[in-house]
């Protein structure tokens, strides 16, 4: 665990749902369909292959020039945007089903690995809070960035930004 992940997020004042969100180290997803009481939907708004550049060669570990996937997502509940993601992830490094599931969009991410049974762990990289980010209507958001890794090596990164205002308080 990165602990300097967890002490910047104990110096947040965010509503507990937030917290817990931004915390997990496990599905948002899941978490926001436990806590809002309603299915979430994955809303693709952006999915296309990339070649990698630089940065993301040295964060996958794989080739300038290899195909990564690259994906944007409103986590929504019950009609209420609560997270926005984006996800990349190399093409090559994926399982075929679930770069199939991947490819399929409108799945969530932690949905996919555990229906195709893939153990992962997330490593955290950064939390911050930005403010004038304007996001759902909100200014102030709460932005996290993690490693998703599968066998020692980094399936996917994800960086997800949250409203901070009251929608959390559920």
């Amino acid at each position: 665990m990165n602990t300097d992940f967890l002490d910047q997020l104990r110096k947040f004042d965010i509503p507990t749902c937030l917290r817990v969100c931004a915390g997990t180290d496990g599905s948002v997803t899941f978490l926001l369909e436990i806590m809002t009481r309603h299915d979430v939907t994955v809303v693709t708004e952006d999915q296309h292959q990339v070649p990698a550049d630089d940065s993301m060669a040295s964060l996958f570990d794989i080739d300038v020039g290899d195909d990564v996937n690259c994906r944007i997502v409103t986590l929504v509940a019950d009609g209420v945007p609560y997270v926005y993601a984006k996800s990349l992830a190399p093409i090559d490094r994926m399982p075929e089903t679930v770069r199939q599931d991947m490819m399929r969009a409108d799945i969530p991410i932690g949905k996919i690995l555990r229906e195709h049974d893939i153990e992962t762990r997330r490593d955290f990289d950064i939390i911050e809070m930005v403010k004038g980010a304007s996001l759902f209507g909100c200014e102030s958001v709460l932005s996290r960035s993690y490693r998703i890794v599968h066998n020692g090596d980094v399936l996917m990164w994800i960086n997800e930004q949250m409203p901070v205002d009251d929608r959390w308080d559920l």
